[in-house]
């Protein structure tokens, strides 16, 4: 037992601790006991999250805990500095220093190798990345610690550098007041349960329940087991269990198999992603839940918006919401084309005619921009048409990029700001947009699902060589005569997904019903309930360590 506990709470880079393995429940458990005797004590509850949180971070991340304390350290001064300030002028030059920080410590990690790889396509150039922090940090250790080979991305990297963004900024709009306990902005940075996969917290939400005390009612302990029992399903079943036996075989090798076996692979996705990040975040909210903390709904049930902009207003909501009060107003929105969306669209519109080293293109393109221009500046109407749509590409272009560093996200990003564009202008001559017929919401929800899955291709292919041979696939090779088959070989598979997007469709009142029934059962019968489901999650998963599809990010 001695060596177990140790296994658990020493680091490894080959088990780090994750919602999904039994090392993190038996963490929980234990920190959890101690936490129920020190929770209304409010400071010294604090302190003791925050160690537990940066403990679960050196678990998952080894040594990269020291990234997120120096963010952590390094933007409650900031936060201090600004509301200190005396003058706008240095108020603006300290929240445009936090936010360059952490956009270079972001860039650094996760785009060094885009950046050099696009600079060295598009001028033939061979530069290639060096991993000076690395290198840095071997001088001073005087001994080759760290590995100079490769840039390592850090878990979740994004989601908290996002979070002390929205801090700097909220303390800077006036929005808050900075926290005088360096502590208690630790645990707001930290906070273990959605650290490593968001949903990304706002300042302003999280930060008044640092101070309250802990009040943990019989209908949160409900709340929180149901969506931590239900996510561990998502997870473990919906997500896990399907890509081991079906979508991974597929997307590894495309042209191995036939074009209705690929489209099959990628609906099948559809629900592997949903359940994977759904998943996460409903332990997250659960697990936060029963130590007296709200985190935000992150997912409404996305596969039952009737548009692509419901869609986003649907999918990962933190992030829809961060990226519009953070990129797309300050970019101006739909008013106006502020400087940076100027440079922006001319620093895509150089991009694009280098890329495509063509005289042709050049001569094609160059005119059409000017066209657009001067259409913009001799009339009003169109140039507020022209800016917001602009502003709507861009935000849903870096959008895509936050999600990976290569361009097959920047794709990803672009068909989906295509779709919300189309739907603006459709919208205004469908006749079926007001209608609530049974058949026409079903022919909206239907369309936009399958708008959405197909442009997951690029999400989840592995490189634009694989996407081109999955579309090669399905133009050349559906071999129908063999599509029954398939159902048959692998008809576990499809029940299982079956009854993932039979679940993920119903009704919202029958959700509920389930809930309500899940909070009327008697302690003993959740007890029971919870161990069954235990076990069919670890029979259901595979032994191979699957780490959750958003720590990429």
């Amino acid at each position: 037992m001695n060596n177990r506990l140790k296994e658990i709470f020493t680091f490894s880079d080959e088990f780090p601790l994750i919602f999904t393995q039994a090392d993190f429940w038996i963490f929980f458990t234990v920190i959890y006991l101690i936490f129920a005797v020190i929770y209304r004590k409010i400071k010294l509850r604090n302190v003791y999250l925050l160690i537990v949180s940066l403990f679960f971070y050196y678990k998952t991340s080894g040594l990269f805990v020291g990234l997120l304390i120096f963010t952590t350290i390094s933007n409650f001064l900031l936060g201090a500095g600004i509301s200190k300030a005396g003058s706008k002028a240095v108020k603006l030059l300290l929240v445009s220093l936090s936010v360059a920080l952490n956009l270079f410590i972001l860039s650094y990690f996760k785009y060094a190798y885009f950046f050099v790889d696009s600079v060295n396509y598009l001028f033939g150039t061979d530069y290639q990345v060096s991993h000076w922090l690395a290198e840095m940090g071997n001088r001073v250790q005087s001994v080759n610690y760290f590995s100079v080979d490769k840039i390592i991305l850090p878990i979740g990297i994004s989601f908290y550098l996002f979070q002390t963004i929205t801090y700097c900024v909220d303390i800077y709009r006036g929005k808050l007041e900075p926290l005088k306990s360096i502590f208690d902005f630790g645990l707001f940075v930290t906070f273990f349960p959605q650290l490593v996969a968001g949903p990304i917290v706002r300042a302003g939400d999280f930060i008044p329940q640092i101070h309250r005390p802990t009040v943990i009612s019989v209908q949160d302990f409900n709340s929180g087991t149901f969506l931590i029992l239900k996510g561990l399903i998502k997870k473990m079943i919906f997500a896990d269990y399907l890509a081991m036996h079906f979508m991974d075989k597929v997307f590894d090798a495309p042209g191995m198999f036939s074009g209705f076996t690929n489209i099959m692979a990628l609906i099948g996705y559809s629900l592997q992603i949903y359940g994977d990040f759904s998943g996460y975040t409903d332990i997250a909210i659960g697990l936060a839940l029963l130590m007296g903390f709200r985190l935000p709904v992150n997912f409404n049930s996305p596969y039952k918006a009737r548009n692509t902009s419901d869609f986003w207003r649907r999918w990962h909501i933190s992030l829809s919401s961060f990226l519009k009060d953070f990129l797309y107003i300050p970019l101006g929105g739909n008013r106006k084309a502020t400087p940076a969306t100027i440079l922006i669209t001319l620093l895509i519109v150089v991009g694009v005619l280098l890329a495509f080293k063509s005289v042709a293109a050049i001569l094609i393109i160059i005119p059409i921009v000017f066209l657009f221009l001067l259409i913009a500046i001799d009339f009003e109407k169109p140039r507020k048409h022209f800016v917001t749509n602009i502003n709507i590409m861009l935000t849903m272009l870096i959008g895509g990029l936050w999600h990976g560093a290569s361009w097959k996200f920047v794709i990803w990003g672009g068909l989906n700001g295509i779709g919300i564009l189309v739907y603006k202008y459709w919208r205004r001559i469908s006749p079926w947009e007001q209608s609530e017929n049974r058949l026409a919401v079903m022919w909206k929800i239907m369309l936009t699902f399958t708008f959405i899955t197909f442009t997951r291709i690029y999400f989840r292919g592995e490189s634009m060589e694989h996407i081109s041979v999955w579309y090669r696939q399905i133009a050349t090779n559906m071999d129908w005569g063999n599509a029954l088959k398939v159902l048959d070989q692998y008809r576990l598979v499809f029940i299982v997904m079956l009854l993932g997007y039979i679940t993920h469709w119903l009704p919202v009142r029958a959700k509920e019903g389930i809930e309500n029934l899940w909070a009327g059962s008697p302690l003993a019968l959740k007890a029971g309930f919870a161990v069954i489901t235990g076990v069919i999650c670890y029979q259901a998963y595979s032994a191979t360590f699957q780490p959750f599809i958003y720590f990429q990010f």
